[in-house]
């Protein structure tokens, strides 16, 4: 099968499906002609490997209690040596059930009841929460925009937040959810130093890392010297290849300690992993779905540059921020002059859901994270109709 522009236009009919983008969107706003343009899934089929993996399970006639076997682990130490350069051995990575489970773990375990966590807003919500929900104090610092829109760390600001004991542990969001950041080896090198020097840990979000854009490549945290005592790892099959509902994630470390230590947290919290169908998926996703991947990064990337040509075309007073990986654009709209509620309360009367840059933070503020992982046609319907009340 080819996984060129046709195949991505076709999309797919997701309502019906308790889809949280369509379904979900629909019985909250009672509005049948709403485009869902907001949560981080794609409107795409799944590669067809996948479908193939999971009626084979379905085929089986009995879905009793499963087990995780070293080819579930093989299958993702082999996809990140190929797709991304990182060596990893079954014994690096602990199944769980999603990201977010993962972080939470991972800061229960780094970090003690009062201590602080360092992260860098406007970021993905839950990195507030996973701090604050176990006990901990959440460290702000903030990242700032360069002379070019790109979005940048304060190293000197997380250095003094480090030696001051304010913060004992960084949450880092890599490539970065909104900001479309890739950060570079010497960045991320200098976060290990950092940890190594004050003492401190550091969790990475990796779960954008297979939508990055040439000549950007991303680097894992896994790949940087002296990452392996102080990292953690969280990354996922979820967002790449559009299976997220299935609850399938990994967390990979190097340390024996803190894997056993992870191991004791969850084991404690009563968190497993074993669904059938997501741990089928997940291996073909992985073992088999390289071409519709390329086909995808590729198709996401056309929508990108259609976005920012349409929006410097009809909503002029709209900065497109610099995207370098995943599909959700994050668009400056503070030029327009408008409240927060105010401009929400637009988009939504035009019959478009986005995210509200408020999601990600009060330094999300005057922004809109927009998701373009859909066809084309349904992206040019949206952008028309905001144009119509944004322009």
């Amino acid at each position: 099968m080819v996984f060129d522009k046709a195949y991505f236009d076709a999309g797919v009919n997701r309502i019906g499906t308790d889809s949280e983008k369509w379904d979900g969107m629909i019985a909250t706003h009672g509005d049948p002609d709403m485009i869902p343009m907001w949560v981080a899934d794609m409107d795409f089929r799944s590669a067809p490997a996948i479908k193939e993996a999971l009626a084979g399970v379905l085929a089986r006639d009995t879905w009793g209690y499963t087990h995780s076997g070293v080819e579930d682990s093989q299958a993702l130490c082999d996809f990140w040596a190929r797709r991304h350069d990182v060596k990893l051995t079954p014994d690096d990575v602990i199944m769980s059930p999603c990201v977010v489970t993962g972080l939470r773990m991972a800061v229960r375990v780094t970090t003690k009841p009062g201590d602080g966590v360092l992260v860098n807003p406007p970021v993905y919500a839950p990195f507030y929460t996973a701090p604050t929900l176990n006990s901990r104090k959440l460290v702000m610092s903030p990242l700032h925009q360069d002379e070019n829109g790109v979005w940048q760390m304060d190293f000197e600001d997380m250095r003094k937040k480090f030696a001051s004991g304010e913060a004992k542990a960084m949450i880092l969001c890599s490539p970065h959810n909104p900001c479309g950041r890739v950060w570079t080896e010497a960045e991320l090198k200098t976060i290990v130093d950092m940890c190594h020097e004050y003492g401190a840990k550091v969790i990475v979000d990796e779960i954008h890392s297979d939508f990055v854009f040439a000549p950007a490549k991303h680097t894992s945290i896994m790949h940087v010297p002296g990452a392996d005592d102080v990292a953690v790892m969280l990354c996922a099959a979820s967002k790449t290849f559009n299976v997220a509902g299935l609850q399938q994630s990994a967390i990979v470390c190097r340390d024996a300690g803190i894997r056993k230590a992870i191991k004791d947290e969850m084991a404690a919290a009563g968190v497993t992993c074993g669904n059938a169908f997501a741990l089928a998926a997940t291996r073909a996703a992985y073992t088999a779905c390289d071409d519709w991947l390329d086909g995808l990064v590729a198709y996401i990337k056309d929508n990108y540059d259609f976005t920012v040509q349409y929006i410097a075309e009809h909503m002029p007073r709209i900065k497109v921020t610099p995207m370098a990986a995943t599909y959700l654009m994050w668009l400056d709209c503070r030029a327009l002059g408008l409240e927060q509620e105010e401009l929400m309360r637009r988009i939504l009367a035009a019959h478009v859901k986005v995210n509200d840059g408020l999601f990600f933070g009060e330094h999300g503020r005057g922004f809109i994270r927009l998701n373009i992982a859909c066809p084309r046609a349904q992206l040019e319907k949206a952008l028309e109709r905001l144009a119509m009340l944004l322009a």
